[in-house]
């Protein structure tokens, strides 16, 4: 099924509209039934279940996170928020969410609450592809994540003074854990020199592009992907010639958008023996981000090691 990126459907919206209006007046961002009983507890909604663990990470025990989308088959690109998704964001003290019209549906919302403090992930990635089509995946850019659960971290200092300093050093914990991943990710390319792969779709740009694995996926045949689009035959065939053709140590596949040309490349794979990396875009089996992230590398570096030779 394509993928419906930027799609704003007139019904759902109207639905989050109203909805709005009527909470513009009631949003507070914390828990009002402790106000005679102690503190209140910062409420931080995040859009996924990659960016409510990140955001788990900093906050511990001091906060409350509610991930809106915990599903492991969903496809966030074309989820469409309810108005209780909607109550959710606009009473929170702080939204996280990817941002580059990835979520789009929480974008819809915070257009129309203008005011809301959020940490919109996109704006803070260091590593857009340059000359490049824009990528927004940006959760598996794990120096984004860091940065993400820094700026998590100062927000919720401001709003939770008292707890600040365990704030601020679970978010260097979790960055000290994101870089040891990312060097782990460096040694692939450092021990595999030269691997490349395709993809159904560019979910692990990030990932791929620090451990210097080329991806020789078609330019066309990932615009249509993007694009919600059926890839031409012609594209198909390219993908479909470099597997064949023993071109690529690899097939990267994103298991929560697969289609019936997902499926023809995973079986071509699967005939040339070509080992098959599957990507997710939320957590799998119960893992926290950095266990998510960390599993995804090994298994990257596990089939490139039982990948056969590439012909160049």
């Amino acid at each position: 099924m394509p993928r419906r990126k930027l799609l704003r459907p007139a019904i759902v919206l109207g639905a989050l509209g109203t909805t709005l209006i009527a909470l513009t007046a009631t949003a507070c961002g914390s828990d009002s039934s402790s106000e005679a009983t102690g503190p209140k507890t910062v409420n931080v909604v995040a859009s996924t279940d990659v960016w409510g663990s990140v955001a788990s990470a900093v906050a511990g025990d001091h906060a409350k996170v509610t991930s809106i989308l915990n599903s492991a088959v969903d496809d966030p690109h074309s989820y469409e928020a309810t108005p209780a998704d909607a109550a959710a964001i606009t009473d929170a003290a702080l939204v996280v969410y990817n941002g580059g019209h990835y979520d789009h549906w929480v974008d819809d919302v915070l257009e129309a609450q203008p005011g809301l403090t959020t940490v919109d992930a996109y704006s803070l990635t260091p590593n857009q592809p340059d000359g490049e089509p824009a990528n927004e995946h940006v959760f598996y850019d794990l120096a984004t994540a860091k940065a993400v659960a820094e700026r998590i971290a100062e927000q919720l200092a401001t709003d939770d003074p008292a707890n600040a300093t365990a704030y601020r050093d679970n978010a260097t914990a979790f960055g000290a854990e994101a870089d040891a991943i990312a060097a782990a990710e460096r040694q692939i390319g450092q021990k595999h020199p030269g691997a490349a792969v395709v993809a159904t779709e560019p979910v692990a740009h990030y990932l791929l592009a620090n451990a210097g694995v080329a991806d020789r996926t078609p330019t066309s045949f990932a615009s249509a992907v993007e694009e919600g689009d059926d890839p031409a035959p012609v594209d198909v065939a390219a993908m479909l010639d470099l597997i064949n053709g023993h071109q690529v140590s690899a097939v990267v596949v994103n298991k929560q958008t697969e289609t019936p040309v997902t499926n023809q490349i995973q079986d071509a794979a699967r005939a040339a023996g070509v080992p098959i990396v599957t990507v997710t875009e939320t957590l799998q089996d119960g893992l926290d981000y950095l266990a998510w992230q960390r599993k995804t590398v090994e298994d990257l570096a596990n089939q490139l090691d039982r990948a056969p030779a590439v012909t160049r």
